[in-house]
C-alpha cells in the first residue's frame, strides 16, 4: 500500500485545481486509522515545489474508496472548492468507472437498479432489490467493452453516488470486482487493492467555464489492467 505521493500522478492542474491518478491503497484525506493522507501529501508537496512560505491551501472535493485507484480532484483555492463541491452534489461532475469482474453469464449492458443501506460498524453496503426502510436508491449503469479469458472489464457510469454503490451492485448480480473480498470476490489481489478504476472525469470548469475531460491511465503494475487498456 502506497503512502507516497509522486509529481508523476498529476494528471490536470491550473491555478484552481488539482487532479491526481490515485494509487490502490493511497487515502484521499485522514481517517481513523491516522496513515498519512494525500490531502497532507500534496500540500506538502506544493510547499517544497513552489517556495510557499505559508499554509498552502487545498480542499477535496470527492472520494474514492481506499482500495479504489483512479481520478480524485483536489481544489486549490476556496472558490473553486465551494463550486465543485456544489457541482458534485448537482451531478454535474460526471464520473466514468472501469472495474474487472469474473468472465460471468450477465446481460452485456444494463441499468441496475437497487437500495442500499450503510452499515456503520462493518463499513459496509446491505443491497436490497425493493424499497427498504433506511435505504437509499441507487443506480449505475454498465457495459462490458472488453473480455479477457477469465475476466471481463466493465464501464460503469453512475446515476447516484452511494457509499460502496459499485462494489456493492456488481457483488449484488453475481460478479464482485476483482481482488473485493469484502463483497464476495474468491482472493485479494497482490497489492491489497481491489480492481475498480475510476477512469474518467467530465465536467464545467467551475472558474474558467471550459469543458474539462480527464483520463486517467490504468495501474501499471498490473498485468490483467494493462490487457484491459491495451
Amino acid at each position: 500500500m502506497s503512502q507516497e505521493f509522486s509529481s508523476s500522478q498529476i494528471v490536470y492542474e491550473d491555478n484552481h485545481l488539482l487532479v491526481i491518478n490515485k494509487k490502490a491503497g493511497q487515502l484521499v484525506q485522514g481517517d481513523k486509522t491516522g496513515d498519512l493522507s494525500l490531502l497532507e501529501l500534496i500540500k506538502d508537496f506544493i510547499k517544497n515545489r513552489d517556495d510557499k512560505p505559508g499554509n498552502v491551501f487545498l480542499g477535496l472535493v470527492h472520494r474514492i474508496d481506499r482500495p479504489t485507484s483512479g481520478l480524485v480532484i483536489y481544489a486549490k483555492t476556496s472558490k473553486a472548492l465551494s463550486r465543485l463541491t456544489q457541482m458534485v452534489k448537482n451531478r454535474e461532475v460526471k464520473k466514468t468507472y472501469w472495474a474487472i469482474v469474473a468472465k460471468e453469464m450477465i446481460p452485456k449492458s444494463q441499468r441496475l437498479v437497487h437500495y442500499l443501506q450503510k452499515n456503520e460498524k462493518t463499513n459496509k453496503a446491505t443491497v436490497f432489490i425493493k424499497q427498504t426502510e433506511g435505504a437509499k436508491e441507487s443506480i449505475l449503469n454498465y457495459q462490458i467493452i472488453k473480455t479477457l479469458d477469465n475476466y471481463q472489464l466493465l464501464e460503469i457510469d453512475l446515476e447516484t453516488g452511494r457509499h460502496h454503490q459499485i462494489r456493492a451492485q456488481l457483488s449484488k448480480i453475481g460478479v464482485p470486482i476483482k481482488g473485493d473480498l469484502k463483497y464476495g470476490a474468491p482472493r485479494s489481489n497482490p497489492d491489497g487493492g481491489i480492481s475498480l478504476h475510476a477512469r474518467r472525469l467530465q465536467f464545467i470548469h467551475p472558474v474558467t467555464k471550459e469543458n474539462i475531460e480527464i483520463t486517467a491511465p490504468v495501474p501499471q503494475n498490473d498485468a490483467i489492467w494493462k490487457a484491459c487498456e491495451g
